[in-house]
């Protein structure tokens, strides 16, 4: 057996299913024994896209996704993924060629494990042939503990030499905790001694608290205590069928949920960073008091400070606890919970400001407001991070099985190959993305590879052929705005000539009918959507224009 044959058999051990990348010279071998042993390899157009679609595959099973590059250009490839991975917490796994250790004049030489930690991930070389088994084990053991991109390093000579061991491969799974982390019975009549005073509580849930499977425990809570619910902007739309549901908690807050969070006087934060965005640096919450439940040592909040109780607790076995507490001390109040709030909250989501439209466009809103009703809740949601996120993470409302959205590293373009890899995760369950031009320009190469693998993905690109961010912090500086526009193609005929399906939508009846005609048979489709420049996002109002409406 050959060291590159005991590292495909020691990745299946792993778990690993499926692997995304591009073939080059230091990692065919690897490569082609996986073919052998049953792992499927997603072939892309770009090392980085491959990437993307491994940190979409771990963002939705929270299980180790895994890439794979060449050694030097093809891993220089994976920088901007590398860093959004790693902003998202993305336990994932890259294994990388490296050059020669003979030779240290390879044309294709790299010092990789400063690019590595350049890039903010985590990085393992196999020193030795005998140490294949460490370096995998070590590599997915950092990846699963510490929820972070990992790049395993591997020479191209030494893939070649003779492995002789024969004991069985022992996967890192055997040597984590497998305990919950329980709260501090001390810490859980804290809690409780802080909401019996509160009188208008707000559980702000993120990510933790989805992952723990925390939703009932959360309900029950919001329910004893009078507490309305909002979410980071990661967990957007979790538990949204909840009338006190007000939606997402800070820059992409209604003006009516802003409101209600200044009136809170207790915020209880299940597995949120409680970032700046979130709490609005501060100010969204001036008279509150927090309780922050996560499963970390502890968490610091927006402007250096900590919450007023720390709970480190799994985030359903946390609330679970808090609510056997008050249950026990009989505690029930209405807070927020009435028919004045009810009523605020019935045309919360109204945006009455109104535009003048570009002949040939569309009003952004008017397009996602169509597409929230008309596309079903059991077909996913993934948004981009551009200026059109500002329409998508206000108007799409519905719960539905997966909701991404991008803004992990402020970059455009990683949301078409996370979705790529959260559909196949998910067993090519149909699902829609919205992004801007810009943003599917990046990457349309990638189109080729939905088409290839047959991904059911609708692309709905919010066109305003130009950069958007900057175009409005041009004009809100009085500068010439006109200097981001770029013109695009017809980007439903790209998809077309690419093997798929696609149109271009001037009407909002033109793209209700094409999204019926995706709905009746789901595939790889763009609908190249033209939308009006002269239409703010209401984030965008806010910070660069001083308006709130």
């Amino acid at each position: 057996m050959k060291v590159y044959q005991r590292l495909s058999q020691a990745f299946k051990a792993e778990g690993t299913t499926n692997v995304f990348g591009m073939m080059g010279d230091g990692n065919m071998y690897w490569q082609h024994e996986n073919y052998k042993n049953g792992i499927v390899m997603h072939e892309v157009r770009h090392e980085g896209a491959g990437l993307g679609m491994a940190d979409g595959w771990a963002r939705v099973t929270r299980q180790p996704g895994v890439a794979t590059a060449t050694c030097g250009p093809g891993v220089t490839q994976l920088a901007t993924a590398l860093v959004t991975a790693a902003r998202a917490s993305s336990p994932l796994v890259a294994f990388c060629g490296e050059y020669p250790v003979s030779d240290d004049e390879y044309t294709q030489r790299l010092d990789q494990a400063a690019f590595a930690h350049g890039c903010e991930a985590a990085f393992v070389r196999m020193a030795t042939p005998d140490a294949a088994d460490d370096a995998v084990r070590k590599a997915f053991y950092i990846a699963r503990l510490e929820s972070r991109p990992v790049m395993l390093s591997v020479p191209m000579d030494l893939q070649q030499k003779d492995w002789d061991d024969d004991e069985p491969y022992r996967p890192s799974t055997s040597l984590l905790p497998t305990a919950v982390v329980q709260p501090h019975p001390l810490l859980v009549e804290q809690a409780a001694d802080m909401i019996c005073k509160a009188k208008k509580p707000i559980i702000l849930a993120g990510r933790g608290a989805m992952w723990s499977n925390a939703g009932d425990a959360v309900r029950a809570l919001a329910k004893r205590t009078g507490a309305l619910i909002a979410t980071s902007l990661m967990a957007k739309a979790w538990l949204a069928e909840d009338e006190y549901h007000i939606g997402i908690s800070g820059t992409y807050a209604t003006r009516t949920a802003m409101h209600l969070c200044e009136e809170s006087d207790c915020v209880i934060a299940i597995g949120a960073s409680l970032n700046r965005y979130t709490t609005e640096h501060g100010y969204l919450y001036p008279n509150a008091k927090f309780i922050h439940i996560d499963s970390k040592p502890h968490v610091m909040m927006s402007g250096g400070r900590g919450a007023e109780l720390y709970v480190q607790a799994d985030g359903r076995s946390g609330v679970e606890a808090i609510e056997a507490e008050l249950n026990k001390r009989e505690f029930q109040q209405t807070g927020f919970r009435n028919g004045e709030v009810k009523e605020r909250l019935a045309n919360a989501w109204e945006d009455r400001r109104e535009y003048p439209l570009e002949p040939g466009t569309l009003d952004p809103r008017q397009v996602c407001l169509a597409l929230d009703e008309l596309i079903p809740t059991d077909i996913s949601l993934f948004s981009g991070s551009g200026s059109t996120a500002g329409f998508t993470n206000i108007l799409f409302r519905k719960p539905r099985p997966m909701v991404l959205p991008g803004h992990f590293f402020g970059c455009i373009g990683q949301m078409m190959p996370a979705a790529i890899g959260a559909i196949i995760a998910k067993g090519m369950k149909p699902a829609i993305l919205l992004d801007g031009d810009a943003s599917t320009m990046m990457h349309i190469g990638e189109f080729e590879t939905m088409v290839r693998y047959k991904v059911p993905l609708l692309i709905f690109v919010m066109n305003n052929q130009c950069l958007g961010a900057e175009y409005y912090k041009l004009d809100a500086h009085n500068m010439d705005k006109e200097t981001s526009v770029i013109s695009t193609p017809d980007l439903g005929a790209v998809a077309t000539a690419f093997g798929g399906r696609g149109c271009i939508a001037r009407t909002v009846d033109e793209v209700k009918k094409a999204t019926a005609q995706w709905l009746a048979n789901p595939g790889p489709m763009i609908i190249d959507v033209r939308v009006s420049r002269s239409v703010v996002t209401l984030p965008y109002r806010r910070i660069h224009y001083g308006e709130d409406e």
